[in-house]
C-alpha cells in the first residue's frame, strides 16, 4: 500500500530545497490548493499530475513510486526514443520527418512537455540542415519557455535545451555566447537536489572546457576538466571520462607542459581501452609517441 503522505512530504521537501512556492510548483499543472492537499497527504495525486510535478522538481517520477505506464505514455516514450537515436546518429532528415508527423498528433500539440520534445529537435535540425542560427535558437528558447515556471529553476529537459543552444553557438564560433550559456546551465544544474541523468552535468563541464581552450584560457579549462573528472569518479561513471582526461592533457600540451600532457593522454587511452572504444586509440597513440619523443 502506497503511503501518499510520505510522497506529499517528499514533494514539499524538494520544493523547498529548490526555492519554489506552492504556486510556482502548481503553475500550469494544477491549483495551489491541490498542491497543498497533496503535500499534506489529503488527496491521491493523479499519475499525470505527479509526473508533471516530478519534472518540475527535477526528479524522475519513479523517485516517488512506480507508475503503471498507459499506452499513451508508451507511445510518447517510443517517439522520444526514436528522436534520441536520430539525434545521436545525427540523422537530421529522419528527425525532421518524425517531428513533422507528430506535431499533428494531439498527444503532442495538446501537451506542453510533449510538444517541447518536438520543438527541441526542430531547433536542432533547423540549424543542422538550414544553418538558420537565429531561427534555431528562437525555437529552442520557445521550447524552454513552454515549461519553465520560474527563472530560479530549470528541469533536466530544459538544461538539455540550454546545452543544444550552447552547441549551436560553439559550432558557429560564437564562443562568448557559448560560454555564457554553458555556465548558466552549470549554475542551474547545481540547484537541482536530485539529478536523474548525471551525464548532463558531465557534458556541461566538458563543453565549458572546450570553449575555454578555444579562447586560449588554458588554466581555466584545466580547472573545469578536473571538476568534470572528479564528478565522474565520485559517481562511478565512465561517460566522457576519457575525453576529459584527453582534453586536460591537450591544454597542458598547448601550454608546453609535455610531461603532464603525456601522463593524462595515457590515462585517457586506458579509459578508452576499458570501454572498448577504438575510435580515438590510434590518434591518441600517435599523440603519445610524439610527446614521448619531445619529452625525451
Amino acid at each position: 500500500m502506497m503511503d501518499f503522505s510520505a510522497v506529499g512530504k517528499k514533494i514539499k521537501e524538494l520544493r523547498k530545497e529548490i526555492g519554489l512556492s506552492q504556486g510556482e510548483l502548481a503553475n500550469g499543472i494544477c491549483t495551489q490548493a491541490q498542491i497543498s492537499k497533496i503535500e499534506s497527504g489529503d488527496v491521491y495525486p493523479y499519475a499525470s499530475t505527479l509526473y508533471l510535478i516530478s519534472e518540475r522538481l527535477g526528479v524522475d517520477v519513479n523517485y516517488f513510486f512506480d507508475i503503471g505506464l498507459t499506452p499513451r505514455l508508451d507511445y510518447v516514450q517510443e517517439v522520444a526514443k526514436q528522436l534520441r537515436i536520430a539525434r545521436r546518429s545525427m540523422n537530421y532528415q529522419e528527425m525532421k520527418e518524425i517531428v513533422e508527423m507528430e506535431q499533428k498528433n494531439p498527444l503532442f500539440f495538446q501537451n506542453k512537455r510533449n510538444y517541447q520534445l518536438l520543438l527541441w529537435h526542430k531547433g536542432i535540425y533547423e540549424h543542422a540542415m538550414n544553418r538558420n542560427i537565429e531561427k534555431a535558437i528562437g525555437i529552442l528558447q520557445e521550447a524552454i519557455a513552454l515549461t519553465q515556471a520560474t527563472e530560479k529553476f530549470y528541469s533536466e529537459r530544459e538544461l538539455e535545451l540550454m546545452l543544444s543552444i550552447g552547441v549551436i553557438y560553439f559550432e558557429e564560433n560564437d564562443l562568448e555566447n557559448a560560454l555564457a550559456t554553458y555556465k548558466s546551465a552549470l549554475d542551474a544544474i547545481r540547484q537541482i537536489p536530485y539529478l536523474n541523468e548525471i551525464s548532463i552535468q558531465t557534458r556541461i563541464y566538458y563543453n565549458i572546457a572546450r570553449v575555454l581552450t578555444r579562447l586560449k584560457k588554458y588554466d581555466e579549462s584545466i580547472k573545469y576538466c578536473k571538476e568534470g573528472i572528479d564528478w565522474c569518479i565520485k559517481r562511478e561513471s565512465l561517460y566522457l571520462l576519457g575525453e576529459l582526461h584527453y582534453h586536460k592533457g591537450y591544454n597542458y600540451e598547448l601550454q608546453g607542459s609535455l610531461s603532464c600532457a603525456q601522463q593524462l593522454l595515457e590515462k585517457a587511452r586506458l579509459i578508452f581501452e576499458l570501454q572498448n572504444d577504438e575510435r580515438f586509440l590510434k590518434f591518441i597513440d600517435g599523440k603519445i609517441e610524439k610527446l614521448r619523443a619531445n619529452v625525451g
